[in-house]
């Protein structure tokens, strides 16, 4: 990233060390965060289409297309109509992981009913010691949260021992979350490099999103991936962005505007998007 270097009064300084203290952020984050602020630039912004919630109540029709997604991230996942596989945003592309295995990069027309994405700048690069569950790894991220109720985005690369990924398989458009988790393909790989992208989401969020990590792993050669149910590796690398402002845009489409998202979605979420062991 470009540098710039500035002179500041001690008084300016001393306020940030102040913030610095007070946060958990570093002196990079604050000052990129009140330039943005002055300037009127969009940043560490965390944008998501419709809800968690309403996909397990079978909202999964076509909602936003991947070109307009593309204008608000370039990292990220999400699933595609009818449960037609896992999304896997990387360094600005977009792809499709199918229940059959398949991996294609999506085309700019295809229209979706959930996603999530950023433009992903990791804050705190660091290096990740050998894990041998996803528990383990997940035990790992948490160090680096300053807070459980903001939202982090996690971007982790490597090569890994054992991988076990899902994809859901493609359903008929209103059938439920929990119909299509019953359809799922399971995967699963070994020694395999390649990215995992994540974002943590809080407690009190969980009728938005998964609440807690929410990973997918799309491999280098974009051959293997999926939504992540388990993991092992003897190390990685990874970083961890700070999203300052969240923001839904809510789907007009009648089956969003009907349905009953009134409940909590907490234990059909957990059998979609965790292991069944």
């Amino acid at each position: 990233m470009p540098k710039l270097e500035i002179d500041l009064s001690h008084s300016l300084i001393d306020a940030l060390q102040a913030e610095r203290r007070l946060t958990g952020e570093t002196v990079e984050h604050i000052v990129s965060r009140a330039l943005a602020d002055s300037l009127q630039v969009e940043h560490a912004t965390l944008f998501q289409v419709s809800t968690a919630g309403a996909l397990v109540e079978g909202v999964s029709g076509e909602i936003i297309s991947i070109k307009s997604l593309k204008e608000h991230g370039d990292f990220g996942l999400g699933t595609f109509a009818g449960f037609d596989g896992e999304m896997a945003v990387l360094d600005g592309h977009f792809y499709q992981i199918r229940g059959d295995g398949t991996i294609g990069e999506a085309a700019d027309d295809i229209k979706v009913p959930f996603a999530v994405v950023t433009h992903f700048v990791p804050q705190a690069p660091f290096d990740l010691e050998p894990f041998s569950s996803l528990s383990d790894l997940e035990d790992q991220l948490d160090r680096h949260r300053s807070s459980d109720n903001r939202f982090y985005a996690v971007r982790i690369d490597g090569t890994f021992q054992s991988i076990k990924t899902r994809a859901v398989c493609k359903q008929p458009v209103g059938e439920s979350l929990s119909d299509a988790a019953d359809a799922q393909a399971m995967f699963d790989f070994t020694d395999v490099t390649g990215t995992m992208m994540g974002f943590w989401t809080p407690p009190y969020a969980k009728t938005m999103n998964v609440a807690g990590w929410h990973i997918h792993f799309l491999s280098d050669d974009r051959t293997k991936g999926g939504h992540l149910l388990d993991c092992a590796a003897r190390g990685g690398a990874a970083g961890i962005e700070t999203l300052s402002d969240f923001r839904v845009a809510i789907p007009e489409t009648a089956a969003f505007l009907k349905a009953d998202l009134g409940g909590d979605p907490t234990a059909a979420l957990d059998k979609a998007e965790r292991d069944p062991g």
